[in-house]
């Protein structure tokens, strides 16, 4: 045998579902592997006619407090923890007389089914949390140097295959890999128990807000976290679910742009639907309202700078929902504050996240967070002709805007200037005319405007149309097996566009 595998010499089985598990049994016990079990599962085991030691036998405490403590026992813990390679372990687990197990195969008591059942009582779920079982899981794969983890029965079929082609053994590699699903079964498992917890009325959530309602007036809704850490709310009414998926849609895209540059952007629907970078705030202000004054009504406002009277003048006429800024000069914040329901903010959140959490069928979906930024070292110009420095900027500009957009997503920006945006279409063409009619309907004129999209055009449609209403210059990521049509109309027409590089999807 390779000195990579390690051989199962002992193994744990402690398991609520049991199809499946005889072939584990007969597999383990072919292989000569020391068997120790608890409750149904060990009298699941004997009935086959299998070797199997009682695990209150191995303790010498029985099961108690109706099966609640079983395996909760440094004669079980220490068997699973010890590291064969530290010389204080093997001491002490020769002076406690305790042996090692090289496998643990657990698959935890169905929470989350009996959460699905409508007839289960607060107290039937709350005697489906696993406490024994989620502690031998966590144990093992936190000891994958020394021990297999098995953490659920969709697994008993891979632990059969791999018992057959080691003939009994696994590689660090593989208990590793193991480990990594044990670790994701529990974060999954405790998920749902903390967010039944935060929803059932019996339930305790700590650090949670309650939130005015949630999309909608008739859903109930509360932030999870610590809400302090991000904003701090000067006043104004209670916030609402949409308030914050607004506020931390607007923090991302001004945390973009550098704290030097005056920047200011009015978003709704987590979109922005303006904004603007200009010689001071008020004019920021200015601009980014021209863009879609319609859909400023009701919306969130946010600037990376410290709002200023004239600003606030500007805005003190407007129905708005939000406002948020780096800080407010106190004669902005008294005229604001006229203004009772309100809300005024202050952001606290100084960089991008690393990490993004979004929930999905009743998990959670993690990725890292798009923190790629386009720069002009990250453009390759793509046809005969190159953008001047002017367009690069709004390119740029455009490029930081598009990201942040609704997938499938066209910005127009000119002069550091959001003219016009299409968003949220299944048709890139479709969010191309979008962006230009919402443009002709505000009488923004697109002469002279760059094209930005988070996507390749996987025709030369979108920059047709484009040069038909006066644009001028185009940034996409490219990568499309058709990009050379799009090259070709552009050299055509003296067209210069550049490649990013880089997709930024936005769902």
């Amino acid at each position: 045998m390779s000195q990579n595998i390690r051989k199962i010499k002992r193994a744990l089985i402690s398991v609520y579902e049991k199809k499946g598990l005889d072939q584990i049994v007969k597999s383990l016990n072919y292989l000569k592997v020391e068997l120790y079990s608890t409750g149904g599962t060990y009298q699941f085991i004997k009935d086959l006619g299998i070797p199997v030691t009682a695990i209150e036998e191995l303790t010498g405490y029985p099961s108690i407090l109706g099966g609640r403590v079983k395996t909760l026992h440094p004669k079980v813990f220490g068997g699973i923890l010890h590291r064969s390679n530290e010389p204080k372990d093997i001491q002490d687990m020769d002076q406690y007389k305790i042996d090692p197990f090289d496998l643990v195969v657990v698959d935890l008591y169905p929470f989350e089914q009996t959460l699905e059942n409508q007839k289960a009582t607060h107290q039937d779920l709350i005697e489906q949390i696993d406490i024994g079982g989620v502690s031998l899981v966590r144990a093992a794969a936190k000891n994958y140097n020394d021990v297999l983890c098995i953490s659920n029965r969709n697994q008993y079929a891979d632990l059969v295959q791999l018992l057959n082609a080691n003939d009994g053994g696994s590689t660090i590699e593989e208990r590793k890999t193991f480990a990594h699903q044990a670790f994701l079964q529990t974060h999954q498992y405790d998920g749902l128990i903390a967010r039944y917890y935060a929803s059932d009325q019996n339930g305790l959530s700590e650090n949670s807000k309650p939130l005015r309602y949630g999309e909608n007036p008739h859903q109930k809704a509360e932030f999870q976290g610590d809400l302090n850490q991000a904003i701090e709310q000067l006043q104004g009414k209670d916030i609402s679910y949409n308030n914050l998926l607004d506020v931390e849609a607007a923090i991302w895209l001004i945390l973009e742009f550098d704290r030097t540059e005056n920047v200011f952007a009015i978003f709704k629907h987590n979109n922005a639907c303006g904004i603007s970078q200009a010689e001071s705030v008020s004019q920021s202000f200015k601009k980014a309202l021209q863009a879609d004054p319609l859909s400023a009504f009701g919306g969130v406002l946010i600037t990376n700078q410290i709002l200023d009277l004239k600003t606030a003048e500007l805005i003190a006429p407007i129905f708005i929902e939000v406002i948020m800024a780096k800080d407010y000069e106190s004669t902005a914040l008294d005229l604001l504050q006229k203004k009772k329901n309100l809300i005024i903010l202050k952001s606290k959140v100084s960089q991008l996240p690393k990490t993004q959490f979004r929930s999905c069928l009743n998990g959670v979906l993690k990725q890292d967070f798009d923190r790629k930024t386009d720069t002009n070292n990250d453009l390759k110009v793509v046809t005969s002709s190159a953008p001047n420095s002017n367009q690069i900027k709004d390119l740029l500009f455009a490029s930081k805007i598009c990201k942040h957009t609704k997938s499938n997503a066209i910005v127009l920006v000119k002069n550091q200037q959001l003219l016009a945006s299409g968003m949220g279409q299944t048709s890139r063409v479709d969010a191309l005319h979008h962006a230009i009619a919402k443009a002709k309907t505000h009488k923004l004129d697109l002469t002279g405007a760059v094209m930005a999209s988070e996507a390749f055009f996987p025709f030369p449609d979108c920059v047709e149309i484009a040069y038909q209403h006066g644009i001028r210059a185009v940034i996409q990521p490219g990568g499309s097996k058709k990009d050379q049509l799009s090259i070709d109309y552009c050299n055509r027409h003296q067209i210069p566009m550049v490649f990013s590089g880089t997709r930024h999807f936005k769902h």
